[in-house]
């Protein structure tokens, strides 16, 4: 009874600790029975931590224990605690109580962890049992009454009212059961004779002994105990000490004495030697340690751990030769030794974590534990330095490493996470574990171009579509936020977008040209890159390029002066009086280029004469070389190339015809074998005469259509005329000779002559002579005469017996007739009534005249629609007023000076000198423009058609 109620307060005190303890900690606790199936119902967790069913889901819910098996799942659908497994106190708990297992319930996003309790009650699921099926024992019958006999005691492995009650045994003639409570709370069992043996009246008495438990049902074992009755040895052993205490150092060597059992036998002889065991009782001892038979030296013959077990008791007997025993205990105390490094277990972690995550973000959580006690069992955690991270310890045992500052991907893309824990022992042992955590990237940085500026260069006339160079602009991020787009930005260039100038590559950032460059049209332009990043929202940086075009000598040298004509020749006039250095004329060219390929110089690459001739290498200036003699040939051809400095270089000839004479007439005989050298142009006959093929055959066609026309209205008015219908009176056009706005006029005039640069035929129209020009006409002697005749009778022009009065549109003003310019003295000059104010030498009226020849052939040579194949300047509409002044910029030959129209005084001449601006149709001057490679590709595409 004394025993029943001690379990139940046993009971109730656990009962109030486990309450006390739920109260006290928030933890929730649950009792079951051990051997329940498994599925069973342990209880609803989410009632009894007052959380909500889709909080288990969403924050991931699982249990943690550690090492240890898991006997319990987490039902996440019902929220409840099921059966695993199933569970066996004894095999869990042994004669502990009360039986707990510990575990935890961990939620994520945000972590959170609760704290499970859970009891497993006793069942009487195990009956006594006896080590042995049967004892033996020696018995001398001269035992006296009360006699004590040590007998195996049952184990059950049930607690509580399940376990071990009490014994009975059968017969008892002879002897009856005892029992006793020993110190640590079991029973010792005892046979006491109560009635002397008689070896003669039984020599074998066998005995039945039963052990019972309290359960419901009852549950027993049994053990036979068999008796052999000897002859009288009236002393049993007596042990010194009922009990016998020691500590016993953990992970002590084998072969340590641990103690010394005695006991001592008031008999003599044979009947006084004891000898001692370890009772059998005692499992698991006989592995760990062994004692002396004859001296009861205790040795440990096995390894002790102090987390296994922390004490060691068992029986010793002493027994004598005549079977008279007597026991003691024996208790070994296990003292802890620091043999366990701190054990770190990860229940949860994040592999990854955004760079814009606010400090305090828990990275982890851990439970560390040590098996050791007291000082070897504490425990100390800490991290690696110099990273912006720190662990806690948030109850006892469980640990989490939170973030404590920015970070940063683009300084540090990865931490490893190295937790380090010593326990407090000497010496101390720790161990550790690293953590890998990737920061992932935030688009929080732009792009960022390697150059606050692009400057480069392309050479002109590039090929369409090539590469130019390449931007680069890198970003600190990461992947997506890294990848980098290159943007044209919108702008224009001389009115034109800049997109179709160039362009630049999405990925690659080549920036190559759209278009073939002209550096005569455009010599730089400048634009602005984007470069775009693929974040969200993405971020951009601009820069500057500038694109420099670089000149090529991709331009021949222009001759400005003298002008070239191939249909009459101008010859500058050199008298034979000339001294060294006299200037005969000066080249005047340019180039468009830039640089040194726009830079000319000046070669003489033929002459008929070179000693007499040399020409400025830079200025053209030709001048003599040497006095004039009477032995120089009259006619002079000299030509000069003016070459750039390009590489390779451009040049342009031209042809001077120097007339080497003093007098006019000697100047005209020898001037119409100039061109006689030339050779023939058998392309340009051949041209001519299909020219002249192609204008019958449209002639041709033109009176076909004509007559086909007249033919058809002349049909449809015989139809009308003899239908039915009112007749609608038609009159044919007239085609009058009088009439001056017919279709073609009825009088043509052409003369026939030859050009003045070919020895075959060509057909030229009737243009105005002029005065005072010289115009040689190699083919027709009769022409030059004519123009020879016609500048004797220079000062006939006035006299109306002579000559009939001109035409207005076709009068020359004395601004507009050729000769030295400001050579108007008189006001009769002025007015174009007078004679020149001072006789001009020959020389001069032979540089007016050829000058004047010169233009008179340049006009002759565009011919234009609606005037039968004369030039738009001398059709009907055309004055002189549109004919240049000669007079402008006209070279006196053995000065250099200039005679100009606006003044009455002479001006030096300038170095380089180029011709006069043309004159308008309105007779207002209009400035030269200057010539650019657009303007000559234009010409170009003109003359090809």
């Amino acid at each position: 009874m004394k025993t029943t109620d001690g379990t139940m307060a046993q009971q109730v005190f656990l009962f109030v600790w486990l309450l006390l303890l739920s109260v006290a900690s928030g933890q929730v606790s649950y009792s079951i029975p051990e051997e329940m199936p498994k599925g069973s119902l342990v209880g609803n967790i989410v009632q009894d931590l007052g959380l909500e069913l889709r909080r288990l889901k969403s924050g991931n819910a699982h249990i943690y224990t550690g090492d240890s098996a898991e006997y319990v799942e987490l039902n996440k659908e019902r929220g409840v605690l099921l059966i695993k497994q199933r569970m066996d106190r004894e095999a869990l708990c042994g004669q502990t109580t009360p039986c707990a297992l510990l575990f935890q319930i961990i939620l994520e996003n945000p972590m959170e962890l609760f704290r499970v309790t859970l009891e497993i009650t006793d069942i009487n699921d195990n009956a006594p049992q006896f080590a042995v099926n049967d004892m033996k024992f020696e018995i001398s019958e001269s035992a006296f009454s009360g006699a004590k006999f040590t007998v195996e005691t049952a184990v059950d492995n049930d607690v509580g009212v399940n376990g071990l009650q009490n014994y009975s045994l059968k017969p008892t003639d002879n002897f009856v059961l005892k029992s006793h409570n020993l110190p640590d709370g079991s029973k010792s069992v005892e046979l006491v004779l109560e009635k002397n043996l008689d070896r003669e009246k039984q020599d074998y008495i066998t005995l039945l002994l039963t052990a019972f438990d309290g359960g419901e049902p009852q549950m027993s074992g049994t053990m036979q105990i068999m008796i052999k009755v000897l002859d009288a040895n009236d002393n049993a052993p007596v042990c010194n000490q009922a009990v016998y205490k020691a500590s016993l150092e953990e992970n002590a060597p084998k072969g340590t004495v641990l103690t010394t059992v005695s006991a001592s036998d008031a008999d003599e002889g044979s009947n006084s030697v004891v000898v001692y065991s370890v009772s059998s009782t005692s499992k698991g001892v006989s592995d760990l340690f062994e004692i002396g038979q004859n001296d009861g030296v205790v040795k440990l013959i096995g390894n002790i751990d102090y987390e296994k077990h922390k004490q060691y008791q068992f029986v010793v007997e002493a027994r004598d030769h005549g079977g008279l025993t007597d026991t003691c205990k024996v208790i070994f105390d296990v003292t802890d030794k620091n043999d366990n490094k701190p054990a770190i277990s990860i229940m949860s972690k994040l592999y990854q974590i955004s760079e814009s995550a606010k400090p305090g973000t828990v990275l982890a959580m851990m439970n560390i534990q040590d098996a050791d006690t007291h000082e070897n069992g504490r425990v100390r955690c800490e991290l690696n330095e110099n990273i912006p991270f720190a662990i806690q310890s948030s109850s006892d045992g469980f640990y989490t490493v939170t973030s404590e500052g920015d970070l940063d991907r683009e300084r540090v893309s990865a931490y490893n996470i190295s937790v380090s824990c010593a326990d407090e022992g000497e010496p101390s042992l720790s161990s550790s574990v690293t953590l890998s955590l990737q920061i992932s990237d935030v688009n929080d940085n732009a792009p960022v171009f390697e150059r606050s500026s692009y400057e480069a260069s392309v050479m002109e006339n590039n090929n369409p579509g090539v590469s130019v160079f390449t931007i680069k602009a890198v970003d600190a991020d990461w992947n997506q936020n890294a990848r980098i787009s290159y943007i044209l930005e919108d702008s224009s260039v001389n009115g034109l977008p800049i997109s179709s100038f160039v362009s630049v590559g999405a990925d690659s950032g080549v920036i190559h040209a759209l278009r073939s460059f002209d550096y005569e049209q455009i010599k730089n332009f400048q634009f602005h890159i984007k470069a775009q990043d693929g974040g969200s929202p993405p971020l951009s940086s601009n820069v500057s390029v500038k694109i420099i075009i670089q000149d090529q000598n991709d331009n021949a040298p222009q001759v400005l002066y003298p002008v070239q004509s191939t249909s009459s020749q101008v010859a500058e006039i050199v008298p034979r009086s000339a001294d060294v250095g006299y200037l005969v004329t000066k080249v005047v060219a340019v180039d468009v280029d830039s640089g040194q390929n726009a830079w000319l110089s000046y070669k003489l690459q033929k002459a008929t004469d070179r000693a007499l001739f040399e020409v400025g290498l830079q200025n053209g200036e030709i001048r003599t070389v040497r006095q004039v003699t009477d032995k120089d040939a009259v006619k002079q051809k000299l030509t000069v190339v003016v070459e750039d400095n390009g590489q390779p270089s451009r040049s342009a000839t031209v042809n001077i015809n120097v007339a080497v004479a003093d007098s006019f007439p000697e100047v005209l005989s020898e001037f119409t074998d100039f061109t006689q050298d030339k050779e023939y142009n058998d392309n340009l006959t051949f041209y001519l005469v299909l020219a002249l093929a192609v204008v019958s055959f449209l002639f041709i066609l033109c009176l076909v259509v004509i007559i086909s026309v007249k033919i058809y209205k002349w049909r449809q008015h015989r139809i009308y005329y003899n239908s039915s219908l009112p007749v609608i009176p038609y009159c044919p056009p007239r085609y009058d000779d009088n009439v001056s706005t017919g279709t073609l006029q009825q009088v043509h005039n052409y003369e026939l002559y030859r050009t003045t640069d070919s020895r075959k035929s060509d057909f030229k129209y009737i243009t105005p002579r002029s005065r005072s020009v010289l115009i040689v006409n190699p083919s027709s002697t009769g022409t030059t005469q004519r123009a020879l005749s016609e500048s004797n009778n220079l000062n006939d022009l006035e006299s109306p017996q002579k000559q009939k009065p001109p035409n207005t549109d076709w009068r020359f003003t004395q601004n507009q007739r050729p000769g030295p310019s400001g050579a108007a003295a008189t006001p009769e000059v002025a007015m174009g009534t007078g004679p020149w104010p001072n006789p001009p030498t020959e020389a001069e009226q032979l540089q007016a005249l050829m000058a004047a020849a010169n233009e008179v052939s340049e006009a002759t040579n565009t011919l234009g629609p609606g005037t039968m194949g004369l030039s738009t300047r001398y059709s009907p509409q055309f004055t002189l007023q549109h004919v240049p002044d000669y007079r402008q910029n006209v070279y006196i030959p053995g000065s250099t000076a200039t005679l100009t129209a606006g003044g009455q005084q002479i001006q030096p001449l300038p170095p380089q000198q180029a011709l006069p601006p043309p004159q308008t149709p309105d007779g207002q001057g209009e400035p030269p423009k200057a010539q650019t490679p657009a303007c000559k590709k234009k010409s170009t595409k003109k003359e090809k058609k």
